[in-house]
């Protein structure tokens, strides 16, 4: 799938660069070991996907499947937001709409026109053969089409050196989640769905491998402090999803702080009315291993930056968000500080923004930077200062989305695709047991821990055949490398 490349040339780089117009902006950003790997296969030319196999291919060597596939897809962006705002592109599509044919200039356009549309506009505006390129709008050649395609691989270059930087500069800080992005809840014990939701229908055949959840953050540490060249501090558990059973896990691991979702706050406490005095601060959670801070996002907060703010005008979107925060500001006492966390899916909100938020984000920054009552600081610089005073004796199970897991159980296909991996990784267990470590055993680890992320059982029972597909290709991988005969319920969508 084209996501890692597509969303790396629209909003990884330019996220963090922007801050260099704004120094009194501190900010922390997550990120995940999995993606930031994808982001090196492309750097090193060890991965391609059809997608990108297709923008290469010269428009007249097309064959008529490769031109179904390029009219179905390369239209994937919001088509208000930005195919509307090209007139070429746009009339590209109302042609695709109208199912007129189209000539091999037209096919030669629209992969230009896909592939720099997704470039993030600051990129088109500021590198001179990008903006040529929009101007000129149409008849690309297939030398302008490479110039399209050289630039997306320079900025993903730049992607990871220049984190490192603003990280290096205290200006950000930078954390991690579990390896591949899993569950950690329920790559502990699937029946942990049940302390979140007790009518969780579970699997018939139960996952429960707790050395899974510490090697996907052991690996991850040990893969970020590669890159970064030191340990980070916080972790983001996938989904913000947190159980008592994972504690020790991330305490061993020497993690100081991690991030979660108010609503587990609220149930922790037994609180059942919203009480944002409560979560306007961190908290300490002391275990038998550790101590472990924790915070939790303001949810209403972060969910209209993800949510609400694209269909508004930049400057009332803007001013609605200043006037919240500046309405808890007069709430609270003005003798103390206290930490309103602002925590949201960093990527899939801003192609609904006009300009891919970046007005939004030059204009809310400024508007920080000139505030006299808002000060932004990365969670680490805020626990310096202010060491949690309040304790949680026992952290509740769930995750952002209602507090529970039922977006990745709870469903006939999410828990099929439970079953297969319980089997898959029952196997694995006696290949281990049976066998020393090496290559291929090491391999056959790596697609298990592949397929325990999250986003597989995110999408089963939604009609995304292909996340189905590649499962089932993940899992069926694993068989081959083990020695093993593929299942036959692998050959067939689940």
């Amino acid at each position: 799938m084209p996501w890692v490349r597509l969303h790396g040339v629209k909003d990884y780089l330019d996220m963090v660069e922007i801050l260099k117009d704004y120094p009194l902006i501190h900010q922390t950003f997550n990120l995940v070991p999995s993606l930031l790997e994808q982001i090196e296969d492309y750097t090193n030319h060890t991965v391609k996907d059809k997608f990108l196999e297709l923008s290469f291919k010269p428009s007249e060597e097309l064959t008529a499947q490769d031109k179904e596939f390029i009219l179905q897809y390369f239209f994937s962006i919001d088509k208000e937001k930005v195919i509307s705002i090209f007139p070429r592109y746009y009339e590209l599509y109302l042609k695709k709409e109208a199912r007129l044919d189209f000539s091999t200039q037209d096919y030669l356009d629209l992969q230009v026109w896909f592939n720099l549309s997704w470039i993030d506009p600051s990129f088109r505006q500021n590198t001179a053969e990008l903006k040529d390129l929009v101007n000129k709008a149409r008849f690309f050649t297939e030398e302008e089409k490479q110039v399209v395609l050289k630039n997306q691989e320079k900025i993903l270059e730049e992607i990871i050196p220049t984190y490192k930087k603003f990280m290096e500069s205290s200006q950000i800080e930078l954390t991690f989640s579990p390896y591949y992005h899993p569950i950690l809840p329920l790559l502990y014990n699937t029946n942990t769905a049940k302390e979140a939701n007790p009518k969780t229908i579970l699997p018939k055949l139960k996952f429960a491998y707790p050395k899974d959840c510490e090697a996907q953050i052991t690996d991850a540490l040990n893969f970020f402090s590669s890159r970064f060249g030191i340990k980070p501090y916080g972790m983001w558990p996938s989904e913000e999803s947190v159980s008592e059973h994972i504690l020790p896990f991330i305490i061993q691991a020497g993690i100081n702080w991690i991030v979660s979702d108010e609503a587990i706050l609220f149930k922790s406490l037994k609180i059942k009315k919203r009480d944002t005095a409560l979560l306007y601060q961190p908290y300490l959670l002391k275990r038998k291993d550790g101590d472990l801070n924790i915070i939790f996002r303001d949810r209403n907060l972060s969910d209209l930056i993800s949510f609400v703010y694209h269909s508004l005008k930049t400057e009332t979107a803007v001013a609605d968000l200043m006037s919240h925060l500046e309405n808890i500001a007069r709430t609270f006492n003005k003798e103390q500080d206290f930490l309103v966390t602002i925590a949201m899916d960093g990527e899939n909100a801003w192609e609904y923004y006009t300009n891919d938020g970046c007005d939004f984000l030059n204009l809310f920054y400024q508007r920080l930077s000139d505030s006299k009552i808002c000060k932004t600081v990365t969670i680490s610089e805020y626990l310096k200062l202010h060491p949690a005073k309040h304790q949680i004796k026992r952290l509740s199970a769930g995750s952002w989305i209602f507090a529970e897991f039922s977006k990745w159980i709870n469903n006939p296909y999410k828990n099929k695709a439970w079953e297969y991996l319980a089997q898959g990784r029952q196997e694995l267990e006696e290949a281990s047991n049976n066998n020393q470590q090496n290559d291929k055993l090491n391999l056959a680890w790596k697609q298990i821990y592949i397929c325990e992320g999250s986003d597989w059982f995110w999408w089963y029972g939604e009609d995304h055949n292909e996340f189905d597909k590649l499962f089932r290709m993940h899992l069926s991988n694993f068989y081959t490398i083990i020695g093993k005969d593929i299942p036959n319920y692998l050959k067939k969508p689940l």
